[in-house]
């Protein structure tokens, strides 16, 4: 009698996608080359696309190390999610100019909404995390958009990876 194996162990699904979430505010425990060093290890294990909400704080600290390290890895995009057309309304001046390169810079710019409206930052984080494979996260309170995308992730993608800085 032959027997069949029913069960065979889940496939390892390299990821190519990366998401970046995190708070507009950074506190002293934020570490630049902690950021660097997760980014490193995730394009390492095969991920080329970075998605990229493009708010101030964190976000753009993270599109800035992803375009930092296209000269050492040359396969790797910056896919900037805009959740609508006027982000930078509220910016100061130099914070302006920064999301402009930055923008400039990215590979691929996605819009989610023309305009405002309520909703469309929550869009635009659950877009990413839809295309994602793999978090990177600065989060460290419970409650905000942040809070919520990680959760949102962690519900759609339970098997994979939320890396914290």
């Amino acid at each position: 009698m032959i027997q069949l194996n029913f069960f065979r162990e889940k496939e390892k699904i390299n990821p190519t996608a990366c998401v970046f979430t995190g708070h507009r505010h950074l506190d002293a425990d934020f570490s630049l080359k902690k950021l660097k060093k997760h980014i490193e290890a995730v394009i390492k294990d095969g991920v080329t696309e970075f998605y990229n909400g493009m708010a101030l704080g964190f976000d753009l600290i993270a599109a800035q190390t992803v375009l930092s390290l296209k000269k050492k890895y040359p396969s790797v995009k910056l896919i900037a999610c805009i959740p609508c057309k006027d982000q930078d309304k509220y910016f100061s001046i130099e914070d302006k100019r920064l999301y402009h390169e930055l923008l400039e810079k990215a590979d691929e710019r996605i819009l989610i909404s023309e305009n405002y409206h309520k909703g469309c930052m929550l869009q635009r984080n659950r877009y990413m995390a839809d295309k994602s494979d793999i978090m990177i996260a600065y989060c460290n309170k419970p409650t905000g958009g942040t809070a919520y995308t990680v959760k949102y992730f962690q519900k759609i993608h339970p098997d994979s990876k939320i890396l914290f800085i």
